[in-house]
This record gives C-alpha cells, structure tokens and sequence, in this order.
C-alpha cells in the first residue's frame, strides 16, 4: 500500500471538502431560484414591489421647505419646477406602492421563500447523502466478506 504525507492527506480531504461544500451551495442557490421563478410565484412579490414602485419613506425634498406647506402657516415656500416634479413622481409612486402592497400577502411570500430554499435544499442534498452512503454500504460489506474469508 502507498504511503502519503499526513499534509498531502489532510489538504486532499480539505480541498475536496471545500469543493463539494462549493458545488452544494452554488447548486441549492441556483435551484432555489428556479423554485422562486416557476413555482412560487409570491416569493418575490415584496421584492417585485420595491423595484417597480420604490416605496421610500424619505421624502426627496427637504422638510424645511416642506414644512410652511404642512402646517399652512402664512410663510409661502418656493419650490422650483425640479423640486415640483420630483415631489409629485415620489408622491405618485408612494401611492401606487401602497395601493400595491394591499395586494400582497407577506405571510404568504415568506413562508414561499422558506419552502422554496428548503426544497432546493432537500433535492440537492437527499441524493449527495443517499450516493455516499451506497459508497460507504458497499465498502462495509466488501470488508466483512474480506474478513470472514
């Protein structure tokens, strides 16, 4: 039998181990994506949301000019026509962002994204444990026989 260095041995085992734990990851992730695409479908509907309509709390005008408007005191602000626009497309997507957010269901979006990873998971992993442990089965009985013999 050959002998190797106890190194050689140790960086074999660990680089194949950081392989497979790569392979596993990169194949769970890429599965989980396809289960988030084709079959729950809700998965991503908050994400979906903040992308169409960005729902910032933030207004994109400072509240000092704002604020002789809100509290309709008699000191007028002026606005320039940038500024107008800018409040009215943030105020337009605010409201659409809203209305559209009444429609999802974020109990309903989460638990799709647990089962989804969680399925990614299972279908990646329940195959790699089931290889290895025919591996393993196999090598026990061949080394009963050989012992027994």
């Amino acid at each position: 039998m050959e002998k190797h260095p106890l190194v050689r041995t140790i960086y074999l085992y660990l680089f194949t181990i950081i392989g497979l734990v790569l392979v596993v990851t990169g194949t769970v992730r890429f599965i989980d994506l396809g289960l988030k695409v084709f079959i729950f479908k809700q998965a991503d509907a908050e994400q979906r949301l903040q992308i169409q309509y960005p729902c910032s709390n933030s207004l994109p005008i400072s509240m000092s000019k704002l604020d002789p408007l809100v509290n309709q005191s008699s000191t007028s602000t002026v606005l320039t026509a940038d500024e107008l626009a800018t409040l009215k497309s943030f105020l337009d997507n605010y409201a659409k962002c809203q209305a559209e957010a009444k429609n999802i269901n974020y109990l309903t979006s989460q638990r799709q994204r647990d089962a989804s990873t969680s399925l990614a998971m299972i279908l990646v992993g329940a195959p790699l444990y089931l290889f290895h442990w025919r591996i393993i089965s196999r090598e026990t009985k061949k080394r009963e026989e050989s012992s027994q013999n």
